[in-house]
């Protein structure tokens, strides 16, 4: 067989078992490709092949609308590739890939792979000082991005431009629709050659850059597209911005992997009304969108389930229980919860037809040998416990980064022992499903008990006043540290010791008495520009003495409080 037909048949097995959770864990391996494989030519121009259903739909918040089938975007790609190799770009180039969800963005995430270049994609909300060193530790030799973004880069050399439309000593994009359509020849790429690099959030340091293969995110995907339960002929929507690696999980990879449809949904200033119309018009099966979303959706009149919905997922972080349950009421649908990262495609997820635990997070995904490493020992953790989530080396791991770009020492530290290290902490229960503790930056010991910023936060956010919450440990002279919540207030609340005293007494009414939080300060949330809060920022204020609590409240504040028992 070829590898379009190994490719395939991988594919197929796995939706074969869409509902037999531990048949496909087991049974499954990932495919092996050879020395050769380039996605865009051996599978997406295959499936393209006369192919006319849509393979993407971008609707505006005026109404307007673009739709491009696969044999269309497969045509327009092999054109964008073949003036981009005649402007100068090569195979092995790193280029820069800065432009929204508009069509041009996904024409040149294809043309780039056919030429075989190194694709960096980056946000558009990106502020000088990082771009300016995404630009240098990323070695780039290309920029694409919108005429309007330009002006970013005027101070930045050593590149070539494209800008889709005219800008001064930039060549516009668009000129590429001039040329005759011709078919390409394969790259030749090898499975091990590099094809994307993302810089990390940097929810806890400075943004790391990982390096993927021409098959760890291609063909790794698998496992996204089974957890997402997304099948041949769906409509597919998930809310994310270009530049992150959740984006390329759930708005390229996955739902093309599966012959979907990838619906795109943009908006200046989220609705929520707005977006449930266009769930129903145009008919949504699957839809991942990330917790802000959820939780503004929530905040609306839910109404009745879209007819056409059968899978919803969260994306970029651990959804709060009480998001969850109130989606599950209105709708009759669960919310699955999942993990995964940039590093990584999904690793462990709650899959259609399995059976669901309040809080987990699901179970390792096909072709994933999770274990929980000790925190103290780095030993595996046998059966149930809690430790450090981590992938058994030992095993293949295709989907896995190739390593931190640039940095061995980072990727040398991420890998030793013979195991990948997540940064993260979580439980394993008799059944093997997996619940997530925290960041291993982010858990505390308070009284000399573990503290997971997650578990309160879940409950904070159930109070009607909390829109957002962060927990961190604040020093204190009798139990070393206790949990603070920074605060940031729904809609309709204002900061006053009212509120702050509500909030106390709800934790402590949710919380066991070592859990719960002991001050609250309305603030707001420090954030990466992919909107993850950096709690390292607020443990910082905590800890420097020059900082103002005046606005602090505590428990001791609240007599009634402090006497209740």
């Amino acid at each position: 067989m070829g590898v379009t037909d190994i490719y395939r048949a991988a594919r197929d097995h796995l939706l074969s078992l869409a509902d037999d959770h531990a048949a496909a864990a087991t049974a499954f391996r990932w495919p092996d490709l050879g020395d050769e494989f380039n996605w865009a030519v051996d599978w997406f121009d295959r499936i393209a092949e006369g192919n006319d259903t849509p393979a993407l739909v971008i609707v505006e918040e005026d109404g307007s609308s673009l739709e491009r089938s696969f044999a269309e975007l497969s045509r327009d790609s092999d054109v964008l590739a073949a003036w981009l190799a005649e402007q100068g770009v090569r195979a092995g180039d790193p280029v820069m890939l800065m432009l929204g969800n508009q069509v041009e963005m996904w024409e040149s995430m294809l043309a780039l792979m056919k030429l075989g270049a190194v694709i960096l994609p980056t946000t558009v909300a990106i502020g000088p000082a990082d771009l300016a060193d995404r630009v240098t530790r990323g070695d780039v030799r290309a920029v694409i991005c919108n005429a309007a973004d330009t002006g970013k880069f005027d101070e930045l050399s050593g590149f070539a431009r494209f800008s889709v439309g005219t800008a001064e000593g930039w060549t516009d994009l668009r000129a590429a629709a001039e040329r005759p359509w011709a078919p390409l020849p394969h790259p030749r790429t090898k499975t091990t050659d590099p094809l994307l690099r993302y810089f990390t959030s940097g929810t806890t340091s400075k943004p790391k850059l990982v390096e993927h293969s021409q098959v760890s995110y291609p063909v790794g995907h698998l496992s996204t597209m089974y957890w997402i339960g997304v099948r041949p002929g769906d409509t597919h929507l998930n809310i994310s911005s270009p530049g992150w690696g959740k984006h390329a999980w759930s708005s390229f990879f996955a739902p093309w992997i599966a012959e979907a449809t990838i619906f795109v949904y943009n908006y200046a200033r989220f609705d929520a009304a707005a977006l449930l119309a266009e769930l129903r018009r145009r008919e949504v099966n699957t839809f991942c969108g990330p917790p802000t979303v959820w939780r503004m959706l929530i905040g609306a009149d839910l109404g009745e389930r879209p007819p056409a919905l059968r899978e919803l997922l969260p994306a970029g972080e651990p959804l709060n229980p009480e998001v969850i349950s109130r989606v599950e009421r209105a709708w009759g649908l669960t919310i699955r919860d999942g993990f995964g990262q940039t590093e990584t495609t999904a690793q462990i997820g709650n899959t259609p037809g399995s059976p669901l635990k309040p809080g987990s997070m699901g179970r390792p995904l096909p072709g994933y040998p999770v274990v929980l490493l000790d925190t103290a020992t780095g030993e595996p953790v046998a059966g149930v416990g809690e430790g450090e989530l981590g992938l058994d080396l030992s095993q293949p791991v295709l989907p896995l980064m190739t390593g931190y770009w640039g940095d061995p020492d980072r990727t040398a530290a991420a890998t030793r022992g013979g195991y990948y290290r997540t940064g993260d902490v979580a439980a394993r229960d008799e059944d093997g499903y997996i619940t997530y503790i925290g960041r291993t930056d982010d858990v505390f010991k308070a009284s000399d008990y573990k503290i997971s910023p997650f578990e309160l936060e879940s409950v904070l956010i159930a109070h009607p006043a909390v829109s957002e919450a962060a927990v961190v440990p604040a020093p204190d002279p009798v139990r070393l540290a206790v949990p603070k919540a920074y605060i940031a207030l729904a809609p309709g609340h204002e900061a006053s010791a009212e509120v702050a005293e509500s909030i106390l007494r709800h934790c402590r009414e949710n919380l066991a008495p070592y859990l719960r939080v002991r001050r609250v300060e309305f603030f707001e949330l420090p954030k990466t520009i992919s909107g993850k809060i950096r709690r390292v920022e607020l443990r910082a204020r905590e800890e420097d003495p020059e900082t103002d609590f005046s606005a602090e409240y505590r428990e001791e504040h609240f007599p009634g409080l402090v006497r209740r028992r």
